[in-house]
């Protein structure tokens, strides 16, 4: 029987207060692509640390065997000589160095103890073009987009020749040329007989590429099958160890024909400047209570730009009229905004939605201590009631956490981000802006997430529901508005839309119901 490249057996793994992982085995064989699967806070981020020595041997219990043989990894440079390069979500670049630099970063050629750069660059511009990347060699990784800086990443892991390749979460940030690219060089891999471990919430993916797949649950393998005995069910019901009927919540939706004295919000040619051409042009739109209005469009087309504007987060300059419950309204600040009832679930948590090294009860109150008379009483923060209404979200929004003084960082993604949304509720927003709620997180926690979202909307919250994944726009709004370019191509009532109409106008071409 052949011995697999990888094997990892018996791993358990314990931090204060909490088992994350128990018990768990997982093998990869050379030339394979292998998916590892669960919900957020299910233990696969902890395992390819421990495979990467983030968690060094000692630090847990069970076997690591490279090829058979026991492997003792006391620091990440003994990982990566035997061959194993982990590419983890948050991305370990220098953003002041070049494209170049970063990629043959600790490997540099020297010539006469000087860094020979002549090679350096024409040897990275070769394993580029082996795989097709394009990426400016001499470019500053921080003036790259967070997709280029992906790809910069795993060109880093590929000139190290690595055995053992392993991927959390790659496509998170990716466009869709950018996937293909990066699902080319994965076969490409698996045909020099690299071993990939590619672990996604994009189910998708996982039957297009993957050639075997192992689930965890709560900190245990669940089960390990060929990618031909699945279904995206099984996986599901694996994953959350119950069915999912349906990622969206069965409502009735709300119509334009409602009454116009329901308009929550109204934005009136909204245009930013000076930049040529504007990075939104005469935006015009309403929101009625207990409306979802889906904001539709291609990466580059204005959607994040457009509610960090309204929201008074954007750091250019705009012009046009925004209106609350009828009132014109000027949010230069989202402290304006939050005083005029909004919120905003920002597309990244962890730069602009979380404190990290904060504990969850001190981030949910976040906002809230500034406007809640509950929590605030003559500038003193009442900690006990900061504390009673922290513990009744997190019962709420079935946060799973050890305690509300765990740093928010050892959370998993979905229940970061469910801390996130916690912080918002606190301040009984009128108007929501969801902006990508469900990146990068599991099954479970986006359907948790969706039937919060339809709750808020029936209890007359108007929310905006930016997403770029059309099942999501289709599965949950009542309008669709398409962006391209910075305008408004589009404007349909959800009714017997497509994905087809949507990104017709997401590449130009105008159209609205009739």
């Amino acid at each position: 029987m052949e011995v697999p490249l990888l094997s990892m057996q018996a791993i358990t793994k314990d931090f204060p207060g909490v088992r994350a992982l128990d018990d768990v085995n997982f093998e990869v064989h050379s030339g394979e692509i292998h998916a590892l699967c669960g919900e957020n806070g299910a233990g696969k981020s902890t395992l390819i640390k421990i495979l990467g020595a983030v968690h060094p041997h000692g630090t847990y219990d069970g076997q690591l065997l490279i090829n058979g043989a026991e492997q003792h990894f006391r620091h990440v440079r003994e990982a990566e000589r035997v061959g194993i390069a982990v590419i983890h979500q948050e991305l370990a670049l220098i953003p002041e160095m070049t494209v170049a630099e970063n990629i043959y970063l600790g490997q540099e050629p020297c010539r006469f103890g000087i860094i020979d750069k002549t090679r350096l660059y024409n040897d990275v511009g070769a394993l580029l073009a082996q795989f097709g990347l394009d990426i400016p060699l001499h470019g500053q990784v921080y003036k790259l987009g967070i997709g280029q800086q992906q790809l910069v990443e795993i060109a880093k892991a590929l000139a190290r020749n690595a055995r053992v390749l392993v991927l959390d979460e790659p496509t998170a940030a990716l466009t869709e040329s950018e996937v293909n690219i990066l699902h080319q060089i994965l076969k490409q891999l698996r045909e020099e007989g690299v071993a990939c471990i590619y672990i996604t919430h994009k189910l998708k993916e996982i039957f297009r590429l993957a050639d075997k797949v192992t689930v965890l649950r709560d900190g245990k393998t669940v089960a390990t099958q060929s990618i031909d005995e699945c279904t995206e069910d099984l996986l599901i019901s694996q994953m959350v160890g119950r069915e999912l009927t349906t990622f969206y919540p069965d409502r009735q939706h709300i119509t334009s024909s409602t009454n116009r004295d329901d308009v929550a919000l109204q934005v009136e040619d909204l245009c930013t400047y000076p930049t040529e051409p504007p990075q939104l042009e005469n935006i015009s739109f309403a929101v009625r209570r207990g409306e979802i209005l889906g904001i539709a469009g291609l990466m580059g087309a204005g959607r994040t730009e457009l509610v960090n504007t309204i929201f008074g987060a954007s750091s250019g300059k705009w012009k046009g009229k925004v209106y609350r419950d009828g009132v014109q309204v000027q949010c230069g600040s989202p402290k304006d905004a939050i005083r005029q009832g909004m919120a905003l679930v920002s597309e990244d948590r962890k730069q602009y939605g979380l404190i990290l090294d904060n504990d969850v009860v001190r981030n949910m109150t976040l906002v809230g201590v500034g406007v809640s008379k509950e929590l605030t009483a003559l500038g003193i923060i009442n900690r006990k009631m900061e504390y009673q209404k922290s513990s009744e979200s997190v019962d709420t929004l079935r946060i799973k956490t050890a305690s509300l003084d765990v740093p928010v960082r050892q959370l998993s993604g979905g229940n970061q981000q469910k801390v996130v949304l916690g912080k918002w509720l606190m301040t009984r927003p009128k108007v929501l802006f969801l902006d990508e709620p469900t990146r990068g997180i599991d099954v479970g926690a986006k359907a948790e997430i969706h039937a919060l979202t339809a709750q808020l909307a029936d209890e007359g919250v108007a929310i905006v529901l930016v997403s770029s994944e059309l099942p999501e726009i289709l599965g949950m709004s009542d309008r669709v508005l398409v962006l391209h370019e910075g305008r408004i191509t589009g404007e349909f009532e959800n009714n017997n839309l497509t994905q087809e109409d949507i990104l017709r106008c997401a590449a130009g071409h105008n159209g609205k119901d009739s």
